[in-house]
């Protein structure tokens, strides 16, 4: 997959996106702060074509146990930009190395319920490499079709109560994997700019 492809991505009309955009009537407080963090969508070549990098996070944490994610997390202050934490975590959380890794930009950012806005980075791995899942933090490391999780056919929306009231969001199965909430909605940013 050439990374051009990607970049047509980055030309896409859409704008940030939130984890409220399915519940319009949701009321946020003004002047809430943000926490920065950013994540890696990372898509790598392979024969059956590319295939985006994700993880299940280790069902013993805290926040968001056994949901499947991008590599990715809280933009620290050694970091030097939102791009350089979704790369530092995608070497912690996965052991992808970081000179294996081809930037091509980034997407609107997205924000979460939990308080954080989202810097996606698009890239694209240049060199198959092993991963090594940071027990911690990452109970598996899996890859899925990026044709298939870019496909907005493959999406349905969803609900469920969520502190007192029915709250919408995305999903995009994928064979055992249940992807939905932030990681869905960002791939369903994705994906409309893809088809567009």
């Amino acid at each position: 997959m050439k990374a051009d492809v990607l970049r047509r991505a980055l030309l896409g009309k859409t704008g940030a996106s939130s984890d409220f955009d399915l519940n319009p009537g949701t009321v946020l407080p003004p002047g809430r702060i943000l926490r920065a963090a950013a994540v890696l969508i990372a898509v790598q070549e392979f024969p059956d074509g590319p295939r985006v990098l994700l993880t299940k996070r280790a069902s013993h944490l805290k926040h968001h146990p056994g949901q499947i994610s991008f590599p990715g997390g809280k933009v620290e202050l050694s970091d030097a930009s939102p791009t350089a934490a979704a790369l530092r975590e995608a070497h912690e959380e996965v052991g992808l190395p970081t000179g294996l890794v081809q930037v091509v930009g980034s997407l609107p950012s997205h924000e979460t319920v939990t308080g954080f806005t989202v810097q996606p980075i698009l890239a694209q791995i240049t060199a198959p490499f092993s991963p090594i899942p940071e027990r911690g933090e990452v109970e598996e490391v899996f890859s899925a079709p990026l044709d298939f999780i870019t496909n907005p056919a493959n999406f349905r929306v969803e609900a469920r109560f969520w502190q007192g009231s029915m709250r919408r969001y995305y999903t995009v199965p994928y064979g055992p994997y249940y992807i939905w909430g932030a990681t869905a909605r960002m791939l369903f940013s994705l994906a409309e700019r893809l088809k567009a």
